[in-house]
């Protein structure tokens, strides 16, 4: 694995890191044996760097757990400070405190501000941010500092410059090359000396699964062997600003194939061909995805119980992969996993508009107004009744009949 270097910290990292948001689970948890097995398996194949959150579930207590003994001093631990939940200076030291015991050190390697933007960031400048960075830093309780970016791209030459940063972390794929930092972005964080990390190298999972028939077509022709999901990450990693890719990934397929990629991509490696195979299915990407979303969940728990990720996913995916009429693959998608067929209900008619998402959408969404969209695609005058009755009638006779049938 060709290790990146990171100028202003000296560190030399792996240019695939392990993202733990997305760790697979067990009855709503972490599933703490597949979860480390993975972990493991990555650091023993080259990855030295493992980023996390506060507010990733218990996921800082599970590295805490897990990143002992020999596996200590092989990573690079990354985690954030949840801007959200600071309303006074002493609440980022008492968050900091926390974290540093729910990871089990005494010193955080790389801390970010979590999902900032310009008017977040002078919130935080505001209850003395960068006195709690300095004076942490000087107590050894933190050695680098960065921010997540979730901001326009005009402003974020401006967070960049408001304080000596090490690292910045950025939504970067080749469908969003130029939303949020972009392309020119990344070009001015590195010209700093600064790290660049990715996150969302897939689009919440979009640019590695099935895709829309032209696209696939466009990749298969270019080569046959090479997955969705290879052409996404080499196209990232062909960028020689880029440090690092941070995926969530929670099987041992998706971790091998992305060390693969990780392990022969180099800055530039790409031919002019395969870039212009990337372009060429971004622009039948463009034409079909209907809502910019990412999945991720950044604006959940909704209030009103909708499954605000699931809904839109299932959305984009109907005009992606062109299901046509009443009943397709995405109308029984919907009713299935948000409509409350095999669980709880999250449908978008159980919006009420409070808006408490919008504050929270790293994308700046009109959520309320998306939402509404989705609503008009798949329910219909009566659909609440009609769910009531395949809930509690419909599909127990149908587990039932199932059941006999198997005997």
């Amino acid at each position: 694995m060709h290790y990146r270097l990171i100028q202003k910290t000296g560190d030399e990292v792996s240019p695939l890191g392990f993202g733990a948001m997305r760790l697979p689970l067990k009855n709503g948890r972490i599933d703490r044996n597949k979860a480390s097995e993975l972990i493991y398996h990555a650091i023993d194949n080259g990855i030295n760097f493992i980023d996390t959150a506060y507010l990733y579930g218990d996921s800082e207590s599970f590295l805490g757990e897990v990143l002992k003994g020999e596996y200590r001093d092989k990573v690079k631990l990354c985690t954030k400070l949840p801007t959200i939940n600071v309303r006074k200076y002493e609440d980022m030291e008492k968050i900091l405190n926390e974290q540093l015991k729910r990871l089990q050190r005494d010193s955080i390697d790389y801390y970010l501000m979590h999902a900032v933007d310009l008017k977040s960031m002078n919130r935080l400048i505001k209850r003395d941010l960068f006195k709690f960075l300095d004076k942490a830093k000087s107590e050894g309780k933190i050695r680098h500092v960065g921010f997540s970016y979730h901001g326009p791209k005009e402003e974020f030459p401006l967070v960049i410059d408001a304080y000596d940063w090490d690292v910045v972390m950025v939504q970067y794929n080749y469908f969003d090359e130029n939303v949020q930092a972009s392309s020119e972005g990344i070009e001015y964080a590195a010209s700093k000396g600064m790290g660049v990390f990715v996150m969302e190298p897939l689009k919440g999972g979009i640019l590695a699964g099935k895709m829309p028939k032209d696209a696939e077509e466009i990749f298969k022709k270019a080569n046959p062997d090479k997955s969705n999901a290879q052409w996404a990450f080499e196209w990232i990693l062909n960028n020689p600003y880029v440090t690092c890719i941070f995926s969530g990934m929670n099987s041992f397929k998706q971790l091998n194939e992305n060390l693969e990629v990780a392990g022969k991509t180099t800055p530039l490696s790409m031919t002019p061909e395969d870039v212009k195979t990337v372009e060429l299915v971004k622009d039948v990407m463009r034409d079909s995805l209907r809502i910019n979303c990412s999945t991720c969940g950044y604006c959940m728990p909704c209030p009103q119980g909708v499954n605000i990720p699931e809904c839109m996913k299932i959305y984009n995916e109907k005009f992606l992969f062109n299901h046509k009429g009443f009943i397709n693959t995405s109308f029984m998608d919907y009713y299935q996993y948000v409509g409350g067929i095999m669980g709880s209900s999250g449908n978008a008619g159980k919006c009420n508009g409070c808006g408490k998402c919008l504050r929270k959408c790293p994308q700046k969404l009109d959520i309320i107004k998306e939402l509404k969209k989705v609503k008009k695609e798949f329910e219909f005058p009566g659909s609440r009744y009609a769910l009531v009755f395949v809930q509690h009638i419909g599909f127990p006779i149908y587990r039932y009949l199932v059941k006999i049938l198997n005997h």
